[in-house]
């Protein structure tokens, strides 16, 4: 079995970022546990005084989740032309841990043609900077509109969820090699 950690980047509650992780869990492929994360909101603020034992329980939490999955894949909205502060928050936190240092990963963009690249460029460079092995094959772009959503919170378009259990797959593939 192969544990996939899902991580938005969103805190919004209709996001069709986060909606692309509920549907990637839904149509997760056999062999692979594909988990969300979803305590995004709940980390404080990154304080370089506080990286030190205990970790404040949300930093342990997310640090823990990251460790124990073989893969990660991030789906994250842009703000302002770059990641959310929320969500380089949560990058914040994985500098002075080795969770995901050499962990596989990869990402998903959903934004409309035209948007997004900005974040998926500044989450690679983070990426590359925390020393991840970033899976560039399964990192894609499925544009989601917003009333794509339906009322579970998931996605049921049927080339978005084939698209998404491809992506579980190229991953799989990955740790597996």
């Amino acid at each position: 079995m192969v544990e996939v950690l899902l991580v938005t980047g969103s805190t919004r509650h209709g996001s069709t970022n986060t909606a692309a992780l509920r549907t990637a869990r839904e149509v997760a492929p056999d062999g692979v546990a594909a988990l969300l994360y979803e305590a995004l909101a709940e980390l404080p603020a990154f304080n370089p005084d506080q990286d030190t034992d205990p970790l404040p329980a949300p930093v342990a939490d997310l640090r823990g989740q990251l460790a124990s999955a073989d893969a990660v894949l991030f789906c994250t909205p842009e703000f302002a032309g770059t990641l959310p502060g929320s969500f380089k928050n949560l990058l914040d936190w994985t500098v002075g841990g080795s969770a995901i240092y050499r962990k596989p990963v990869a990402w998903i963009n959903v934004a409309a043609q035209g948007r997004g690249e900005g974040a998926a460029d500044t989450l690679a460079t983070v990426l590359t900077y925390l020393g991840t092995d970033i899976i560039r094959s399964a990192c894609v772009r499925l544009t989601v509109a917003r009333d794509a959503v339906g009322p579970d919170g998931t996605i049921a378009d049927p080339q978005i969820r084939a698209a998404l259990a491809e992506v579980l797959r190229t991953i799989t593939n990955h740790v597996g090699s």
